[in-house]
């Protein structure tokens, strides 16, 4: 904050008087004058303004206009008897005013000097010169002259009459730079530098402060950098990147490194900053480079420095540079901490290295290799290597060292341990593990807490134990333990998940009403199920509760919603989706088109059906197997199989994507039903060659059109193929043939079939199966 104005008169001679180092201001104005400047023409040197301000050009010294000169000096300036008298009386000022200015550089208390003589007034650019020659800045204005260490306003309160109509405003950091500038290099020190580059980079103008940076730098420079110079260049590198401010990563490296050349290192705290700041950029090369420099050159480093160095090495799995760095460390005698392995043994869990994970634990514990670090494994690396033991299926071996916390003093296992444990047996699908763990640790007086509540609740949703789940959280709930959101979402998708939308809704207007908000998981969820059950109302009104929320809908719950509006025959509604997400930039994909052409298929309506897939080659989708089996569906439950079998063969001739199961399935009814079995037959076999397995479905479908045909030796190969195939019958199947072979005394081959045993009509086969039979 700026100082008061304050004005000091010191009698010389009876006509000016100094100030002190403050510019001059009026003291009538509560309010600090800025340093302003003319926007006047000068031949004089000039400063081109900072990036941030008008850029035109402002004089270091001013030649005021003639019109600022008082019209009371004699209008007889201009005779030649004048001259004379002038000239010597100008000489004798001149040599005055010489003195006064040297009086005044010498006077480091005063600022400027200000004169109102006409005298002065009258040999103002004689004056301005001799205070140009020494250094000094010089400004005319209405009722008087100034002479100045600093540049001055292009107006005063005091010596003018009224303010120009245009005036330029100079920052006081301008001026301190300019002063800087125009120093002899002898003149300058470290204090001002640093002072200057405070200011500087709090104003945001880094290549200012960089350039007197790199004076200081300089060989053998007269003012070289400090300690509190590495305060202050650190103090900014580690700031928050500002747009258009902040230093590119390898100008972070290269002052690092000048300044350490001088002796100046960052401390701990600021390098363990800037190598978080590069890892965070994913630039490891560039804080591996920086940690190396400090330590080749001889600055201080520490182990929090290098955990930030092997965070970031571990969070790109470069195991190979962390075990290096480690072995630097021990080789330079940097003590690493606790910390130091817990990130280690956490990197190596996560990158599934856990035989890595548990020697190096082992080593902490004094197991095998002495452990010479003196650094003691915490409940914190317990619980890493527990949780990594689990998430790779051995929770066994976690359970072991659960076992071995509980004999120490020290680590004793807590709330996250069990949490750990719990959450590994959840995931192998072994609940009552879990539970028992649950129980085990009430026994111990660890309190559970909502990950532990979550955990268990999850891990019985997905094994389908829904009200299981509910009955555990019911019995939390009696405990003083409330669930969360995450809660809440595993049961609302459990329940949408087995088609149990009421329950579903119940718990998420209980979510609403605990407070707890919903996520876009909950939404999507409970649209799925809703529109899956054909309850679209709902759907509808779960959508908009979304978009109320600040959600919006994917593509997913789009393709949901649109395939519900399309069981239902709402074709407005589907067209009302599709136009939604245009408007929002979600692109239909593969599925949005098959969904419509199936439902244009099945409404009759092929033409349509055809333009939804011209589009959706246009838009760079190909045509699926489900794309074409909507088509081929469609015709034939408008009894059109043969244009059904002209895409089928277009499948099979020209397309990239071959029939499966399914379009076999959906022809060979067809086909039975319009007592075409002979074709039915003959996709059959074509099966086989194409190598496409049938299923059940296949079988009966051809076994019922065999049947109605009486092609009762055919039935029997299908009988002998489904064998073959390792087709397990079903009841649709048995029903199928019991009725028949019944009818036509086979029974028996019948139950050759569903003992697995090949019944076909050739006489030595059928002994063969007999003869197979009586000797088991």
């Amino acid at each position: 904050m700026q100082l008061p104005p304050i004005r000091i008169r010191v009698p010389y001679s009876g006509i000016f008087r100094a100030a002190t180092r403050r510019p001059f201001l009026s003291t009538t104005s509560p309010t600090p004058t800025p340093t302003r400047f003319s926007l006047a023409n000068s031949t004089s040197t000039t400063l081109r303004l900072s990036s941030s301000s008008p850029a035109f050009a402002v004089p270091f010294l001013h030649r005021q206009s003639s019109t600022y000169v008082s019209s009371d000096d004699d209008s007889d300036l201009d005779s030649a008897s004048s001259q004379q008298q002038l000239g010597n009386s100008t000489l004798e000022n001149v040599d005055a005013w010489r003195s006064k200015l040297n009086t005044l550089l010498r006077n480091k208390d005063e600022q400027e000097v200000v004169s109102n003589d006409k005298k002065d007034c009258r040999d103002f650019h004689q004056l301005e010169a001799l205070a140009n020659r020494m250094g000094l800045y010089s400004r005319q204005y209405a009722k008087g002259i100034v002479f100045s260490k600093a540049p001055l306003p292009n107006y005063h309160p005091d010596l003018d009459d009224k303010r120009p109509q245009q005036e330029v405003i100079l920052p006081m950091l301008d001026v301190s730079l300019l002063r800087f500038n125009e120093l002899d290099p002898s003149s300058k020190s470290t204090r001002v530098c640093n002072g200057l580059l405070m200011g500087l980079f709090k104003s945001g103008r880094t290549t200012d402060a960089l350039h007197i940076l790199d004076q200081m730098l300089e060989l053998n420079s007269e003012f070289p950098p400090d300690d509190f110079t590495g305060e202050v260049v650190f103090g900014e590198l580690v700031k928050r990147e500002r747009p258009g401010k902040g230093l590119a990563d390898e100008e972070i490296m290269g002052l690092v490194t000048k300044l350490g050349e001088h002796g100046v290192f960052p401390d701990t705290f600021k390098l363990t900053q800037l190598i978080s700041k590069l890892c965070g950029k994913r630039k490891n090369c560039v804080a591996w480079e920086l940690l190396h420099g400090v330590m080749k050159l001889g600055g201080p480093v520490e182990a929090a420095s290098c955990n930030a160095l092997l965070t970031g090495l571990g969070r790109e799995r470069d195991i190979q540079k962390m075990n290096k760095l480690l072995a630097e460390m021990e080789e330079l005698k940097i003590r690493p901490s606790v910390i130091t392995f817990g990130i280690l043994i956490n990197h190596l869990c996560k990158a599934r290295r856990i035989d890595e994970a548990l020697g190096v634990f082992d080593k902490l514990r004094g197991k095998g290799e002495k452990n010479r670090n003196g650094v003691e494994p915490d409940v914190v690396l317990y619980n890493t290597l527990i949780d990594g033991l689990c998430k790779v299926g051995r929770e066994e071996d976690g359970l072991s060292l659960l076992e071995e916390m509980k004999t120490e003093k020290k680590n004793r296992p807590n709330t996250v341990t069990y949490n750990c444990l719990i959450d590994g047996f959840c995931k192998a699908g072994n609940i009552d593990k879990a539970r028992e763990l649950f129980g085990l640790m009430n026994e111990e007086g660890v309190q559970p807490n909502v990950v532990t509540l979550n955990t268990l609740v999850g891990g019985m949703c997905k094994i389908g134990r829904v009200y299981s789940a509910v009955e555990f959280l019911n019995e939390m709930k009696g405990k003083g333990l409330k669930g969360n959101a995450v809660t809440y979402t595993a049961l609302i998708s459990a329940f949408c998940g087995v088609n149990n939308i009421d329950q579903a809704m119940q718990y998420f207007d209980e979510m609403l009403s605990s407070g707890c908000s919903p996520d876009a998981i909950v939404y999507y969820s409970l649209i799925s199920g809703l529109s899956i059950a054909g309850r679209m109302d709902d759907a509808s009104v779960v959508v908009s509760q979304l978009k109320r929320a600040g959600f919006g809908l994917d593509r997913t719950c789009y393709n949901v919603l649109i395939s519900g509006f399309c069981k239902k025959k709402k074709l407005e509604r589907v067209y009302e989706m599709l136009n939604q997400m245009e408007e929002t930039g979600v692109k239909p994909d593969t599925v949005t088109y098959n969904t419509l052409v199936s439902y244009l298929g099945k409404a009759g309506d092929f033409a349509a059906a055809s333009k939804v897939m011209e589009k959706m080659i246009k838009e760079g989708l190909k045509p699926s197997v489900v794309t074409y089996g909507a088509v081929i569906h469609a015709y034939c439950l408008k009894k059109n199989v043969d244009e059904a079998m002209k895409i089928f063969e277009e499948m099979c001739s020209t397309s990239i994507v071959p029939p499966n199961t399914v379009i076999y399935n959906i022809l060979i009814d067809a086909l039975c039903k319009i007592n075409n079995v002979e074709k039915a037959v003959s996709l059959m076999d074509d099966m086989k060659v194409k190598g496409v397995r049938p299923n059940t479905t296949t079988y009966n479908a051809i076994l019922k059109g065999v049947r109605d045909k009486r092609m009762l030796h055919k039935a029997f190969e299908l009988m002998d193929r489904m064998v073959e195939d390792a087709c397990s019958p079903d009841y649709v199947t048995m029903e199928i043939l019991t009725e028949w072979l019944s009818a036509v005394g086979e029974i028996e081959k019948l139950k050759l079939f569903v003992e697995g045993y090949r019944v076909s009509s050739n006489p030595s086969s059928l002994q063969t199966s007999l003869s197979s039979r009586l000797e088991l």
